[in-house]
C-alpha cells in the first residue's frame, strides 16, 4: 500500500516564464529552488513553497497552450490571510474578498498571469482538514 506524506508539487505552464516568476516572487514570496535548462536556455523552474512542496513551472508556446494544459487550481496555506489580501492588493494584483469556508477555513483567490487560478487558505481550529466531519458545500 502507498502512504503519501504530502503533496510534492504542482506543475503549471506559463506563457511567459518571467512574468510568471515574478508574480510567484513578489505576489505570493515563493523564492525559485532551481531552473531548468535546455541547449543553455531556461524553459522552467521551481518554486519553494516551504517544506518539500513546490510549484513546477514550464513554458508553452501559445501555438500549444490551452486551457486543457493546465491545473483547475491549487491552494496555498498562509499564515494571515487578512496580511496576504493586503499585499496582494498592494500589488495592484485581483483578490477576491476573504470567505469563511464550509470547511471551516478561511478562503481568497486570485489568478497568476496564465489565468491560473490560486486559492490562499487560513486554517482555523475548527477546520475540517483537521478535525474530520462532512461538511455541506455552499459553492
Amino acid at each position: 500500500m502507498i502512504k503519501v506524506k504530502q503533496l510534492a508539487h504542482v506543475c503549471i505552464f506559463a506563457h511567459d516564464l518571467e512574468a510568471t516568476r515574478g508574480f510567484y516572487r513578489d505576489v505570493l514570496g515563493l523564492d525559485t529552488r532551481f531552473n531548468f535548462l535546455r541547449d543553455g536556455e531556461i524553459f522552467g523552474f521551481y518554486l519553494d513553497c516551504g517544506g518539500r512542496s513546490h510549484v513546477e513551472v514550464f513554458r508553452k508556446d501559445a501555438t500549444i497552450y490551452s486551457e486543457l494544459n493546465q491545473i483547475n487550481h491549487f491552494c496555498l496555506e498562509v499564515e494571515d490571510i487578512d496580511a496576504a489580501i493586503a499585499h496582494i492588493k498592494s500589488k495592484g494584483i485581483d483578490v477576491t474578498a476573504k470567505k469563511h469556508a464550509c470547511d471551516d477555513t478561511f478562503q481568497a483567490w486570485i489568478r497568476d498571469p496564465n489565468d491560473v487560478k490560486i486559492e490562499l487558505f487560513e486554517y482555523t481550529d475548527k477546520s475540517a482538514q483537521f478535525i474530520g466531519g462532512d461538511r455541506i458545500a455552499d459553492w
